[in-house]
């Protein structure tokens, strides 16, 4: 005979059965392992001391099987059995638990006779008697998960755990005989992404298990960040190897990093030191997320050292449920009434310093060292923390996992012929025969509601993802308390942000951003080489608005709209043109009526000196034709002023035209006689002044006239100008003006114009060097020539004009030209008529 290598205590917990479920739980205190290197057996110590959680893990188990036995429309007629292990957290002794457990009652083991002692043996292991178990509820890690479905897939025999949340389990090509009832890491990352967002945390710290634990939930967590503005300032890894050193590094990390949010995804052990480290250097304004493997921790809410440091902690845990009767099924516990129970009497001596074994025959059982019992010892209306059921969490995963193999085995043992066909199973099996296979198809089928009123089913290895979301706040004791602050179910958060007590003591949700979110009227702008959420809030430029926070980009606004002065919102564009109400116009319109005033002004003293010489010898009735197209040009730049109209667009262009070719033509004809006057003096030129008596200038003036009439009605009548918006020039208002249908029309208008002007301009120049007192040539120089720069300087101008200041430069040129031409030809005759009227003789005139 010979025991099995490295094997843990012969302790167990069993009840004989017509189906044995067979469970494992980590009872017992990691015994310190001696390295041995790849060259020696590592020793392993046994383990000692009891855990009480897990003891109340395998007491869920036990309470399950009894309820389903006690239930007669639940596996009728079929009783089920249970033996329980232990595996002290330690894979060898994990995995020979499953075995014995899946290959019966085997504890001895001994040499076949052909093999010699040094050669490589194998141990052969006969059964002692023992029922296999149908199934195991095991795996208190994703570790052992891994290497119990590993080792039993091909087998197909069930492993439900109840604590294994890594994501890999989730692969059913890998591990197809694999489930669990508590949900894959994944969805507690997602559900802690879903806090960061909701609170628009968008820069967080992150300190984290430096294994696959750690490793897979801050990968699905990033992921599940992108593209949300949520960005890790830092990831902080630690090993349990060196946790001092790590966790100090990470203290470090967190007092100088500027995020307010730091999410830790570790085992509570290396969470209580990061904390003891913070505490050191009085870091006491972060606010922790907790994931579900220190959010419920007591050692961690009852320690006073750490509780200003863990004030306020939000965390995800695994859900909590009651268990109906399962309290007083607690307190009603006593070794006298279960005397094969090794781990309850073990407990018995630990919590009441008595052997209760002592009662018993078996003399063996007791401990030497302690009294026997008296027999009244109870956890009856003790308040002891084994009998607490308020926050029943890994407890009721052992119980959903019950619950699920004996809907398994009942789907399996009560099965029809329809079934079989569904299922593709050739017969039904009988408690005494049940294949695995069978059992891991009907597993996967489960759909089935619990005693708890909860619909229950697998999704290939997970469960649908439900979470409990706490938070940890100050009591008047000292200790922190755990307080349920909402839920996780599925893809829906419930959260009572009321009743979340923060790290800074109120209920103002703490900010944790790298920039303040930028407010309507800008948008962001990435600072080069930094994380997305750090950026600069630019505003947005005319015409473009955001109207939302945190806007990436500024919207355009419609092309008949402009943005505000906050640029939040667009909004219509106001109607502009130049009005007779605005300073513009009304200098305008002044300076136009002043034209007009001092025009009538000299029509009225020449009219009442039109007798003098210098009226009469300067053509009189040609300087009152003048006097009066002067006048017109003064009223034609008042059209120009107001809102444009179809008749205002028609008038303005030729009422201007027609003005100045009339005030041009009296003035070119003015120079056509002076210069006939003086040629008719030489010799042998008398007729040349029958071709300019005074109806030959009227005709002429009239045939000059009457060209740009038939432009402009031509002009008018194929194309003439319209009102229209000028959406061109960018600017909150929208310009109202009259367009030039016809480039060609208006530029022919202005041909005209200048034709007349520069031959008028070269006339007058050449004969302004005649001989007389008082020569009208020069005078018609000046104002030509005042005339033709107002112009040529008018085109540049009108082009590169905006809006309305178009019209406004128009205007300028036509009141410029205008009152060039009366002063330059009519402000020297005004001077001599009423300040000089010696000077008004025939004499003086004529007396060259």
């Amino acid at each position: 005979m010979c025991s099995h290598w490295g094997a843990p205590s012969g302790k167990s917990l069993s009840q004989d059965g017509d189906v044995i479920i067979g469970g494992l739980f980590n009872l017992y205190y990691i015994p310190s392992a001696v390295e041995q290197g790849f060259t020696r057996l590592p020793q392993y110590e046994p383990c000692t001391g009891l855990e009480q959680v897990p003891l109340k893990y395998l007491h869920a188990m036990v309470f399950a099987v009894e309820e389903i036995n006690r239930n007669h429309t639940l596996l009728p007629g079929v009783k089920l059995g249970y033996r329980i292990l232990d595996s002290c957290s330690l894979y060898p002794w994990a995995l020979q638990g499953a075995m014995s457990l899946v290959g019966g009652d085997a504890h001895s083991c001994s040499l076949t006779a052909s093999t010699p002692r040094s050669a490589a043996y194998e141990p052969e292991v006969k059964a002692a008697g023992g029922r296999p178990a149908s199934l195991l509820i095991a795996a208190a890690s994703s570790t052992t998960g891994i290497i119990m479905s590993s080792i039993l897939g091909p087998l197909s025999v069930p492993v439900i755990s109840y604590l294994a949340s890594c994501p890999c389990l989730s692969d059913r090509l890998k591990y197809p005989n694999f489930f669990r009832t508590i949900p894959s890491d994944i969805y507690q990352a997602q559900a802690m992404a879903r806090l960061a967002t909701r609170f628009h945390w968008t820069w967080i710290g992150a300190v984290i298990e430096n294994n696959d634990y750690g490793q897979l939930a801050i990968k699905e967590f990033q992921k599940e960040i992108q593209g949300k503005g949520v960005c890790l300032e830092f990831i902080e890894a630690v090993r349990r190897e060196t946790i001092s050193i790590d966790a100090k590094r990470a203290a470090l990390t967190i007092q100088a990093s500027t995020a307010r949010v730091i999410l830790i995804f570790c085992w509570y052990t290396d969470v209580k030191k990061v904390f003891v480290e913070l505490a050191k250097m009085n870091v006491t304004d972060r606010q922790f997320l907790a994931s579900e493997a220190w959010s419920t921790s007591d050692d961690l809410l009852q320690d006073q050292t750490i509780s200003k440091v863990a004030n306020g902690v939000v965390g995800v845990a695994i859900r909590s449920s009651s268990i109906p009767g399962f309290k007083n099924y607690l307190r009603s516990l006593h070794p006298i009434h279960r005397p094969n129970d090794d781990f309850l009497r073990e407990f018995w001596q630990k919590e009441f310093g008595c052997s209760p074994g002592a009662t018993q025959s078996n003399a063996s059982l007791q401990k030497a060292s302690l009294p026997p019992c008296s027999g009244t010892e109870s956890l009856e209306g003790v308040q002891h923390p084994f009998t607490d059921t308020s926050r029943l969490r890994v407890e009721y995963n052992v119980y959903l996992a019950v619950y699920a193999a004996a809907h398994a085995l009942h789907s399996l043992l009560s099965c029809t012929d329809g079934d079989r066909v569904l299922t593709n199973i050739s017969t039904c099996s009988s408690p005494e025969h049940i294949k695995p296979i069978e059992l891991l198809q009907h597993l996967n089928k489960v759909n089935v509601t619990t005693p708890q009123g909860e619909m229950f089913h697998f999704q290939g290895a997970d469960i649908p993802a439900k979470y409990d979301l706490v938070n940890w706040q100050k009591t008047s004791e000292g200790p922190l308390k755990l307080v349920l602050v909402g839920g996780v179910d599925g893809f829906n958060l419930h959260l009572n942000e009321s009743a979340v007590q923060w790290s800074t003591g109120s209920s103002q949700v703490p900010v944790s951003v790298c920039s303040e979110s930028c407010p309507t009227g800008t948008r962001k702008a990435n600072r080069k080489g930094e994380p997305v959420c750090c950026f600069d809030c630019i505003s947005c430029a005319e015409g473009e608005i955001s109207n939302k926070t945190g806007s990436l980009h500024c919207e355009r606004c419609p092309s008949d709209f402009w943005s505000n002065v906050e640029g939040t919102a667009c909004i219509p564009r106001q109607l502009d043109f130049l009005s007779f109400n605005e300073t513009l116009g009304i200098t305008l319109t002044t300076v136009a009526v002043s034209g007009v005033v001092v025009t009538t002004a000299v029509f009225v003293v020449f009219l009442c000196y039109r007798q003098t010489p210098m009226v009469r010898a300067n053509n009189s009735e040609l300087s009152f034709l003048l006097l009066l197209s002067l006048k017109l040009c003064f009223l034609c730049s008042l059209v120009f002023i107001g809102r444009p109209s179809v008749w205002s667009c028609r008038l303005q262009q030729a009422a201007f035209g027609i003005s100045f070719v009339l005030c041009v033509s009296c003035l070119l004809v003015k120079t056509l006689v002076v210069l006939a006057v003086f040629r008719s003096a030489r010799p042998g030129a008398e007729t040349l002044m029958k071709w300019f008596g005074p109806g030959q200038q009227r005709g002429s003036v009239c045939f000059f006239t009457s060209i740009q009439v038939i432009i402009c009605a031509t002009w008018l009548s194929l194309s003439p100008p319209v009102p229209q918006l000028d959406l061109g020039f960018q600017g909150s208002k929208v310009t109202l003006e009259c367009a030039m249908a016809s480039v060609v029309g208006f530029s022919l208008v202005l041909g005209y114009i200048g034709l007349l002007a520069c031959t008028c301009l070269l006339l007058a120049f050449l004969a302004r060097k005649l001989p007389d007192n008082f020569n009208e040539a020069k005078l018609i120089t000046f104002s030509m020539l005042i005339f033709c720069a107002v112009w040529v300087a008018f085109v540049p101008a009108y082009v590169s004009s905006p809006g309305k200041y178009v019209v406004a430069v128009e205007i300028f040129a036509i009141l410029a030209s205008s009152y060039g031409l009366l002063l330059c030809i009519f402000a020297p005759k005004c001077f001599i008529i009423l300040l000089r009227p010696e000077k008004n003789t025939k004499k003086h005139l004529m007396a060259r």
